[in-house]
């Protein structure tokens, strides 16, 4: 974990049209808690990339999930805080100790480990492994995280035999309210 980042970064939010109206008149954005959300709890920013967090609200309506009848997205300043950069080397560590403390937990009780879907789309031990890093955290005494940054590389090549692939991404885990100092309207 690290402050070494530049503090501000521009995320993207994929919601519903009335959703993104709410959030830029003031409500607060709402955490989400599934048990399969690549990086913990937490509200999901795409960085730098508006587009992609518009098609995310689309594919969410196309699927029936999330409730979305119009997709938007809507643009919002993150102050990283105390990151937990997973594009860094320093994240590594925790990450290793919270899975061996995860694992000691599941093995004692005779519970079988989450695991993650084979296509990566559902992220159960990854989850669970960071929330694991919560809590370690929390009992020690230690500041919460504030937000944790991840690289994901997804999608097809976008051309025959590259590495480059058409969904690669970076999201951003704002898990602190104040971790989000504005809002602001995307244009179209």
């Amino acid at each position: 974990m690290h402050k070494l980042s530049s503090s501000f970064v521009l995320g993207y939010h994929g919601c519903d049209k009335e959703v993104a109206e709410k959030l830029l008149s003031g409500n607060d954005f709402t955490q989400s808690q599934n048990e399969y959300d690549w990086l913990g709890p937490g509200v999901y920013f795409w960085e730098a990339n508006p587009q992609r967090g518009l098609e995310y609200a689309a594919l969410l309506k196309r699927l029936g999930r999330g409730k979305i009848r119009t997709p938007a997205v809507v643009g919002a300043v993150i102050d990283l805080g105390l990151c937990l950069d997973l594009t860094t080397s320093t994240s590594n560590q925790p990450l290793i100790d919270a899975h061996r403390e995860l694992k000691a937990i599941h093995d004692k009780a005779e519970l079988t480990l989450p695991t993650n879907s084979a296509d990566m789309m559902r992220r159960d031990l990854d989850c669970a492994v960071i929330r694991t890093l919560h809590q370690i955290r929390e009992n020690a005494g230690e500041p919460p995280i504030d937000t944790i940054k991840g690289a994901f590389i997804e999608g097809e090549p976008i051309y025959p035999d590259s590495g480059f692939r058409t969904e690669t991404h970076i999201q951003i885990c704002a898990r602190t309210p104040q971790s989000v100092k504005g809002v602001f309207r995307v244009r179209s």
